[in-house]
């Protein structure tokens, strides 16, 4: 298959010459490309060393410590076994590494603790199956994106919390004084952390309850109590009303240090929710988010929105002809040429299978269906190989609603999926939209 971009976003650098139960590069490949990254085998220290050193930074790096006992390791003596110390005096010191050792290895807190403070970013004990492997690679990966700001809520008075220094940590700080109306700012603005002072608390019992109680509540965020001074029975009853921990007031830096520390596992957990291994695009969950943080902003900023649900033509007949493994690479390829289009503040989403979701900020509806027709036209242009000089093109069809015509996510769905059906059944390879609503458009 031709491509003009690279089909992985992300690469794993993996030294070895064994894999954990079974030497099946296929396999540990294959898991590896569900999960939207690429593996390159390394069976020399020297290449290895020098392939990491060119690197920026973004992959992953990882070490199989057996290999270190039967490895050419182009010593001057002609040892062709390499050791620990030795291997980690070579290996750039700018970079993180993932170690894999046995479990006799392992079981020695002294190596362990050697590999912990020489660039290790993680290590894992050995056998472990392909697949598990690959999973946990994965959330390394997501460890070290930054990810999206997190948002916070606090009410109260805070005193010493460093607004802009939390921001360059990736945490946006609102104020709010009124904690009869904290639901409301909580609702609209849709926070991840929500701090509130043991003052406010001990005023307002029922905040936190009316804040967890509520169906639409996230999941994932966390509300936090603030407590000034040691009081047993209050941090018993916060934890029984609802708050997800209590932080102990204390110097400045050290409460900006907490927080910090819950905004990441926040973000992981984020990314982790909501976004589709496969191609790195928001899912379901994160879309839904995302697209209502988005609408919120076109209602404060008077903007429009066009809401785009694309499928890709005869997809079961692609699987069904050149196989799974083929579609999945035809869905990663769309994926990528989408991506290529958007602007910084539109959405682009994987809902489910070979279904599509695009959201185009500042956007009307006409200008929507022009923007989702230039990326039908630019995926019909890519050849893909399904065998030795057999070049195939494919197609989607697409479905596009507006905001404000349509003022919920909800709304958008479901209109731009009946256009969506209509270009289907009208032959497929198309955009549909309104056509009422075009007309009402040209009138304005």
């Amino acid at each position: 298959m031709t491509h003009a971009m690279p089909l992985y976003r992300n690469h794993v650098l993996l030294l070895s010459q064994s894999f954990f139960i079974k030497d099946n590069r296929a396999e540990l490949l294959l898991h590896a490309h569900k999960y939207d990254f690429d593996i390159l085998f390394f069976d020399e220290v020297s290449a290895f060393v020098e392939a990491v050193a060119r690197d920026q930074g973004d992959n992953l790096y990882v070490i199989d410590l057996d290999a270190l006992h039967n490895m050419q390791a182009d010593m001057p003596d002609g040892r062709r076994t390499l050791m620990l110390g030795e291997l980690l005096q070579r290996l750039p010191s700018d970079h993180s590494y993932v170690y894999l050792q046995s479990a006799r290895q392992g079981s020695r807190f002294l190596l362990q603790q050697r590999l912990v403070d020489s660039n290790c970013l993680a290590y894992a004990e050995k056998p472990i199956a392909n697949d598990v492997f690959v999973d946990k690679l994965f959330k390394l990966f997501v460890q070290k994106k930054r990810g999206d700001l997190v948002r916070m809520v606090v009410l109260g008075e805070v005193a010493g919390l460093d607004d802009a220094a939390l921001l360059v940590r990736g945490i946006e700080v609102i104020r709010h004084a009124d904690a009869q109306t904290l639901h409301l700012r909580v609702k609209e603005l849709q926070p991840d952390l929500v701090l509130v002072s043991d003052g406010e608390y001990a005023r307002t019992e029922a905040i936190v309850r009316v804040l967890q109680k509520n169906i639409e509540a996230d999941p994932v965020r966390e509300i936090m109590l603030l407590q000034c001074r040691p009081d047993a029975a209050l941090t018993r009853r916060a934890l029984a009303d609802g708050f997800d921990t209590v932080l102990a007031s204390c110097e400045p830096g050290l409460l900006e240090a907490q927080l910090v520390n819950r905004a990441n596992k926040i973000r992981i957990n984020k990314d982790l929710i909501g976004k589709d291994r496969a191609t790195g695009l928001l899912n379901k969950v994160g879309l839904q988010k995302k697209a209502q943080d988005l609408i919120r902003r076109a209602a404060q900023e008077g903007c429009p929105l066009a809401f785009g649900i694309i499928d890709i033509d005869k997809f079961k007949t692609i699987n069904d002809t050149w196989g799974h493994h083929f579609g999945d690479i035809v869905i990663k390829r769309l994926s990528l040429s989408l991506a290529a289009q958007l602007a910084e503040c539109d959405l682009l989403s994987r809902f489910g299978g070979e279904e599509f979701v695009v959201v185009f900020w500042d956007c009307t509806l006409e200008q929507g269906r022009r923007r989702l027709d230039a990326m039908r036209q630019a995926f019909c242009a890519i050849p893909f190989e399904v065998g030795p000089g057999d070049l195939r093109h494919f197609s989607f069809s697409g479905g596009v609603a507006a905001y404000p015509d349509y003022r919920s996510e909800n709304e958008l769905f479901l209109r731009a999926d009946a256009m969506l059906y209509v270009a289907k059944q009208g032959g497929r390879n198309q955009i549909c939209v309104q056509e009422a609503a075009l007309q009402r458009a040209g009138a304005h």
